[in-house]
This record gives C-alpha cells, sequence and structure tokens, in this order.
C-alpha cells in the first residue's frame, strides 16, 4: 500500500519487525549519532556526578528543607538518591522543620525515618521521638533516653522537658519527683536561653521549691524571661507578614496576626509569631485530640487508678499529659485547670484563665442554694422604678 508521501508499507509485518526490533533500532541509530545511552538508573547526568558531591548536595537539602517532604522529594529522584540520602551525614544535617512529623501523618514509615536521624545523631530527632514515645506510645524507658541523648549534646528543649519529667515524676510514682535535679536541668536550660526554663527557675526561687529560697533573684529572672520574651515578639511583629494571594487574602496584605502571647508575668500584650510551640508540643496537641487520653495512656495507669481519667495540661500549646492521677498542679482557687509546670500557669493565667476563674465556693454555694441564686438574679436583672 502507499501513503499520501508516497511511502509504500506493508500490511503484514514480518516477523523481525516487532516492538523489540523497533527498539534496537532506535538504540543502534543512537549509537551511530554518538548520543549517551541512557542509564540504567534512570537519573541520566546524575550518575556521572560523584558521591562525595551528591551527599554534599542533600546534605544542604535536609539543612534547609522547609518540610519532611522537601527531603523526600530530592530521594525521590533516582535509585542511587534513594540510597545516598540515608547516610548519617545527610540525616544528621536535618533541619527542625525537615523532622516536624504532624500527628496525623505518623506511621512506620516515619518512625524509622525519625529513629534512622536519631542513630544519625541528630538532636532535634532524639528529643522529637523521645518525646513521641515517652508520652505518645507509652514507652517510657526509650523516650527517657532519647530525650537525655539530645540534653547531653545540649538541646534546650529536651533539657527543660527533662526537668518538667522530674519536677512531677512523670513515668513514675510520686515519690519519685527529684526537685533539684528538676532545678538543675532547668538552669541548664535557662542558660542556653529557653525562656520557660528560665520562666520555671525564677517561680522556684521564689518559691523555694528545689532550691534555696530567694524572692529577689526569683523576681530578676522572671524579669528576664519578659524581657526576652518582648525582644521575640517585637522581632515577629516587625517582620513583614507573608502575602497570599486569592480569596480571602485580606486584600494582599497577609493573613492578620494574632495576639495570643502575654508576657506572663506583667500582663503586657505583645504580638507572637504563628507557631511558637515547638514541633513536639504541635504533636502532642494533634495526637490526643484524635485519641482518647485514657487509651492512649493506659499501659501507664496502676490498676487502683483505673476509675481515674488522665488530663492535659490545661496551656494549649503545651500538650503534656498525665502519666498518672493527680500528676500535675491544680489551680487553688477553682480547681477545673491543671498545669505541667509554673511557666505553663503563668502563661495560661494572662492569656484566658484570669478571666474564667471563679472561686470553688462560689461554686459550691450555687449548687446549694440554687433558689437564692435565681431570686438575686431576677433582682439584678429588674428595671429600676
Amino acid at each position: 500500500m502507499r501513503t499520501r508521501r508516497g511511502a509504500c508499507y506493508s500490511c503484514h509485518a514480518a516477523a523481525g519487525d516487532g516492538p523489540e526490533a523497533h527498539r534496537r533500532k532506535r538504540r543502534r541509530t543512537a549509537a551511530a549519532e554518538g548520543s549517551p545511552p541512557p542509564a540504567a538508573g534512570g537519573c541520566g547526568m546524575f550518575e556521572e556526578l560523584p558521591d562525595d558531591l551528591v551527599v554534599s548536595i542533600l546534605r544542604d537539602v535536609a539543612a534547609s528543607a522547609g518540610s519532611p517532604a522537601d527531603l523526600a522529594g530530592a530521594m525521590l529522584t533516582c535509585k542511587r538518591f534513594r540510597e545516598l540520602g540515608q547516610s548519617k551525614v545527610v540525616l544528621a544535617r536535618a533541619s527542625p522543620r525537615c523532622l516536624a512529623v504532624r500527628a496525623e501523618a505518623w506511621s512506620d514509615d516515619a518512625h524509622r525515618f525519625l529513629q534512622r536521624c536519631a542513630d544519625a545523631g541528630n538532636l532535634e530527632a532524639c528529643y522529637l521521638l523521645g518525646m513521641i514515645r515517652f508520652y505518645c506510645l507509652g514507652s517510657r524507658g526509650p523516650g527517657a533516653a532519647l530525650m537525655a541523648a539530645a540534653a547531653v549534646g545540649g538541646h534546650r528543649e529536651a533539657l527543660y522537658s527533662l526537668a518538667v519529667i522530674q519536677f512531677n515524676g512523670s513515668g513514675g510514682g510520686k515519690d519519685d519527683r527529684d526537685l533539684r535535679a528538676g532545678a538543675a536541668l532547668c538552669a541548664r536550660a535557662a542558660s542556653l536561653g529557653h525562656v520557660d526554663a528560665l520562666r520555671e527557675l525564677g517561680h522556684c526561687l521564689q518559691d523555694g521549691y528545689g532550691v534555696r529560697r530567694s524572692v529577689l533573684d526569683g523576681r530578676r529572672l522572671l524579669i528576664q524571661a519578659n524581657a526576652r520574651e518582648l525582644a521575640a515578639a517585637v522581632a515577629a511583629s516587625s517582620a513583614p507578614p507573608p502575602a497570599r494571594a486569592g480569596p480571602g487574602s485580606n486584600g494582599g496584605k497577609g493573613a492578620p496576626r494574632r495576639h495570643s502571647c502575654l508576657l506572663s508575668d506583667f500582663g503586657c500584650r505583645a504580638a507572637a509569631a504563628a507557631g511558637e510551640a515547638h514541633a513536639a508540643n504541635r504533636f502532642l496537641v494533634d495526637w490526643f485530640a484524635t485519641r482518647p487520653l485514657a487509651q492512649a495512656a493506659a499501659a501507664a495507669v496502676s490498676p487502683e487508678d483505673e476509675g481515674g481519667a488522665l488530663r492535659l495540661c490545661s496551656q494549649a500549646l503545651c500538650g503534656r499529659p498525665e502519666t498518672r492521677r493527680h500528676e500535675f498542679r491544680r489551680c487553688s482557687v477553682c480547681g477545673v485547670v491543671n498545669y505541667c509546670s509554673r511557666a505553663c500557669q503563668a502563661l495560661h493565667w494572662k492569656m484566658a484563665h484570669k478571666a474564667e476563674c471563679a472561686p470553688m465556693d462560689r461554686w459550691l454555694d450555687a449548687a446549694a442554694h440554687p433558689d437564692a441564686n435565681a431570686n438575686a438574679n431576677a433582682n439584678a436583672a429588674a428595671p429600676a422604678p
């Protein structure tokens, strides 16, 4: 048969003109033109790069990654990138945002990834995985060991979390509390610039909790904590807000900045940067928002405490749960809210609880005399003559 261009072809292809024959012809044609054959891994020019250069590139990608998907996308380029991306040099440099696994995306693969990063010496991975194991998975010993490894390396969040564990005796009984160890860990975290540890240490000095009482030194540390908080808030408010396109973007001026952080001890209001909570605290908040706390911590509840319910810290950005009944301190006025630390109590008091707290005696009187309270409310609502 003849085509419009005049070429002739046979309706019945020969046995040697199948797909394999066409592929062989294309390969021979490419070789004749001098073009290199395709690489077996599908990476093309990447196969010619030395391993040291590829590892250096992946290390920089991990250090500057803004989310776990950034490093995962680079490693999915080819098989060779996947293999070199598992090296300790790359995983040890993974940034905190690269390790910020979300609670809804938690899986065995995420667990193995954090474990490999922790084995590579990444302090942030040690702390994050330690918090998840200690509070979420119920593995108290391995979780505390990971946090201790991060604390030895100078991770200030790990130091403060271990201080909270020592103050409360988390994972054990009430007799397992070590106030001196908690105060020492707080002092070390405060020396590294941790504001909550500095505030906690100030309250410990004012109350003589684990250290010798010194009201003046405690007050001085609280002023330093508020000054650092104010400096961070001013720096966050002076930064240009990110512009957002599309409807609901506030006219291209960015989302309104929320005022969620109050200078805790003096009542000064300051604008806080969004996402101020650590990735570990955000993970705890999201984890226990979708899972009942009693089921998540069932392994830590003793038989005599099975009838009671465990509670979360009332500070919304903390997320720490109780590991036994009545572990956290409760508000001495209303008894409704409870806190894992004095720092969380000071933050939540100025942020919300100051306007909500009511004495327990008032609630008891209202329950005992409902008719008198109803008459008083009616008289108060009656119009004046």
